[in-house]
């Protein structure tokens, strides 16, 4: 039986701090979510200061530009990579839709990064990059793209790439050698039998969660099964391989930690009584910051406000389960 209030497991209470930040949209989900408040349509959140600038960098083809410039990689499509970024913050913070033009023709730009078979690439040059792809697919789903013939090939794509244990690998993290002209060449096809990447389960697993029908696929579970039984181990390859990126937070969410995994594992039906969850749960029980939130990992460079997305996040899913 759910308490009355599941934040209640909680030491010390996260809302004061959280309804308590000047962030317009922060305090909108807050109220929305945490304290089912009736709240205006999302659509005030758009006109924000924060969105239409974002906004009014988008380029015509749909894309952002790179802000770091053309990126150490020549074949690398650096746009897609800011596209992805940008649209995390106007789908996650601002709950943007398909509804507004701004994510249509980001989604059409996308889609035209697509290939035949399914797979979307550029971040990678030519190579595969399932674990982005199920990252963008998880914003587009969000923004209602799901019953879309560009994301349901994209489902029909990773999970002909799923490997033998459940879970994905990067293709490229299995190449010893990588000349640059790798990165212009036609794509590596993982061993199906190799040991799958947490990374990469855990960021394809978010477009599985989020989809009505997909998150109930087998394959998904498999998927649950594998990420749950690597919490706060080391990966399996080099990319963020260390135990301590379980624990390192993104808001809007980007690697696979703690955070993302339990959010993708609950919503495919992962409950309170797997001991795995609990041990994840007990993990944000134990580790509250004295104002009710949580270290983000990188410092102080993320600010409060980053501390205060992750919190927002960490509540949402204990209310999901508690």
């Amino acid at each position: 039986m759910h308490i009355k209030n599941p934040l209640d497991i909680l030491v010390k209470d996260p809302i004061p701090t959280l309804i308590g930040a000047d962030y317009a949209s922060l305090n909108y989900f807050v109220q929305r979510d945490l304290l089912d408040e009736i709240v205006k349509p999302i659509r005030t959140l758009w006109s924000l200061p924060e969105p239409a600038s974002i906004i009014g960098r988008q380029l015509e083809n749909g894309a952002w530009r790179y802000r770091a410039g053309t990126g150490a990689n020549p074949y690398a499509n650096y746009n897609l990579l800011e596209t992805y970024r940008q649209l995390g913050i106007l789908i996650e913070m601002y709950g943007l839709n398909r509804q507004h033009r701004s994510v249509s023709t980001a989604a059409e730009y996308i889609f035209s990064c697509q290939s035949d078979n399914g797979a979307i690439t550029g971040i990678l040059g030519t190579q595969y990059m399932p674990y982005y792809q199920g990252a963008i697919m998880e914003l587009l789903i969000k923004a209602g793209y799901e019953d879309d013939r560009h994301i349901l090939k994209g489902f029909e794509w990773l999970l002909g790439n799923q490997q033998e244990d459940g879970g994905w690998l990067i293709p490229m993290q299995t190449v010893k050698e990588k000349p640059l002209e790798i990165w212009n060449q036609l794509p590596v096809h993982a061993d199906p039998s190799r040991p799958s990447s947490h990374l990469a389960t855990g960021m394809v697993l978010r477009s599985f969660a989020v989809h009505p029908r997909y998150r109930s696929d087998p394959a998904a579970w498999r998927a649950g099964i594998l990420l749950k039984s690597r919490f706060l181990k080391p990966d399996k390859y080099n990319d963020r391989r260390g135990k301590h990126y379980w624990t390192k937070f993104q808001y809007p969410f980007w690697w696979t930690n703690l955070l993302t995994a339990i959010d993708s594992l609950t919503l495919i039906g992962f409950d309170r009584t797997d001991t795995d969850i609990q041990k994840g749960i007990a993990w944000f029980i134990e580790n509250q910051d004295d104002d009710g939130l949580w270290y983000s990992g990188y410092g102080e460079g993320k600010g409060q406000a980053h501390r205060q997305w992750v919190a927002l996040a960490v509540c949402r899913i204990i209310k999901r389960v508690v």
